[in-house]
């Protein structure tokens, strides 16, 4: 049997969720596809320890919906204020089980098309239109297919002996079988860190290894990077308790004495080595996406040692038209810096993407509305974005407002990808982006900065702040820094309107000279 859509989507969960809510909404002809009897699979198994890392606060001192999903990190956006995650858990770090009835109740409340128990076997594309082959033989043909599969298989690397150790996916998770011994867990993610804050009270030694040395959210900004609460392993590490955390390459893993034997090679010691016994090797390297199901012609192109796709601006497959990612594997264009990996950060990727595919595909035009030309208007429009809006927020350094001259005043878009914006307004002899940036890393201890309060060394700001710059065509012009706030308000007229005012009255009376 063969069914024909303009978009397929492979994968039920978070990501195709949100995806599939954004189509219905508009009236497309879409289905998503979920091998699974139920959406969640992954967060039926991951993380292993059942916590999830992504913040729940619950109480805050906004009544703004809009603002408070700044800090609400679970919930996939839509129209019903009931159906936010904080209804399901008011736990600060949640339980991985309270998103998956989540997900589950989003599915039922919203009656999306999406078909469970529907496996994919095969992807091809034999003319101009992708087939989606399912187990029962059915053939989906559609114009535009998104892949929103998650991660698929764990990511090992090349390591010689690296059978030996036991995969994430299939350790044990009861400390109470790690009493006594010598662990190495390969990896310094929060799945490695993870896994060693639950052995640290039973195990004798806890050694965390990789190449690079370890990444701390705080430091990076990245919510992907070892977070916090993990600290306690760090502690260890400093108070010489022989729990350790080694940046050094593993050359080999083999069997001896009925112990692992481990070779190594430090990372920052004139290339010493040494060899280690440890009674288990746990593997916490992360994952990669699964590309098995696609037909060796149309095999998306991999980056990031093969871990995800690579990704034109629009989320469109770098090798393959008419391809495009979703959710979790469509980070590779701000890899390891905003939320792109994470739920509160695609479900806003998946906004504008959807506009996208509209345009694309339907022939819908990209939203946009008319701003202001005058300097006053045109700074309080831009301020009460930066201050209302949760996308710009979470999705910091990545997605922007674009605002182009048309006549007498501006067009204005919201929430764009700026390397999208810098391709499609090339043209444009005028023209604006506005996001939220981090600014300086020359601080050193990122809780003791030296702070210059002034309008005028706003580019100084360490914190998030608005970064607003104006282009010529593809060129960058000039831009301006407002002033960091602690509370994240930028209202104050000394600081952020008078500066903004200012700035954009010399780019329009001027031109920028």
């Amino acid at each position: 049997m063969v069914q024909e859509f303009r978009f397929v989507i492979v994968g039920g969960g978070p990501a195709g969720l949100q995806l599939s809510y954004y189509l219905q909404r508009t009236g497309a002809d879409y289905v998503a596809l979920e091998r699974e009897p139920e959406p969640g699979s992954f967060f039926r198994v991951y993380p292993r320890h059942r916590k999830l890392i992504s913040l729940n606060k619950v109480h805050t001192e906004s009544p703004v919906p809009e603002i408070r999903l700044r800090w609400d990190w679970n919930s996939l956006l839509n129209d019903d204020p009931e159906l936010l995650f904080p209804k399901f858990s008011d736990e600060y770090f949640p339980a991985a089980d309270d998103l998956v009835r989540y997900l589950g109740e989003f599915q039922r409340v919203h009656g999306l098309n999406v078909r469970y128990e529907t496996p994919v076997t095969r992807i091809s594309k034999p003319d101009d239109r992708f087939e989606v082959t399912t187990a029962d033989g059915t053939v989906y043909r559609a114009e535009c297919l998104v892949v929103a599969t998650g991660w698929g298989i764990p990511y090992v690397p090349a390591i010689e002996g690296i059978e030996l150790a036991t995969g994430y996916e299939a350790m044990d998770v009861d400390p109470a079988g790690y009493a006594g011994q010598r662990v190495l867990i390969i990896g310094k993610g929060n799945s490695a860190f993870e896994t060693a804050a639950t052995l640290l009270p039973k195990a004798s030694m806890i050694h965390l290894a990789s190449r690079q040395p370890l990444k701390l959210a705080w430091n990076t900004k990245h919510p992907g990077h070892v977070r916090a609460h993990y600290g306690a392993i760090l502690d260890s590490y400093q108070f010489k308790t022989l729990h350790s955390v080694l940046d050094c390459t593993i050359d080999r893993i083999e069997r001896a004495d009925g112990r692992f034997r481990v070779h190594i090679t430090y990372t920052h010691a004139e290339g010493e080595t040494a060899v280690l016994d440890y009674d288990r090797v746990l593997r916490c390297t992360g994952f990669r996406m699964d590309t098995s199901l696609f037909d060796d012609d149309i095999r998306p192109e991999m980056v990031r040692d093969g871990r995800m796709p690579g990704l034109r601006p629009d989320w469109q497959s770098t090798n393959v038209e008419n391809l495009y990612f979703a959710g979790t594997i469509a980070q590779a264009r701000d890899v390891q810096h905003a939320s792109s990996p994470f739920i509160d950060g695609f479900r806003y990727n998946l906004r504008t993407f959807t506009r996208m595919l509209r345009e694309r595909y339907d022939g819908v035009p990209l939203p946009a509305t008319e701003a202001p030309g005058d300097p006053d208007g045109l700074t309080a429009r831009m301020l009460d974005r930066i201050n209302w809006s949760s996308a710009l927020w979470t999705q910091f350094e990545y997605l922007c407002d674009v605002y182009v001259r048309a006549g007498d005043g501006f067009t204005h878009y919201e929430d764009l990808p700026e390397d999208y914006a810098t391709e499609r307004f090339a043209a444009e002899p005028h023209w604006y982006t506005v996001a939220l940036r981090w600014g300086r890393e020359d601080y050193g201890d990122v809780f003791a900065i030296e702070r210059r309060p002034r309008p005028e060394v706003a580019a100084e700001s360490a914190f998030i702040h608005p970064v607003i710059r104006r282009y010529r065509g593809a060129e960058l012009v000039e831009e301006l820094h407002l002033l960091e706030d602690l509370l994240a308000e930028w209202r104050r007229p000394d600081r952020h309107i008078d500066p903004l005012a200012a700035f954009l009255t010399r780019q329009l009376v001027t031109g920028g000279s």
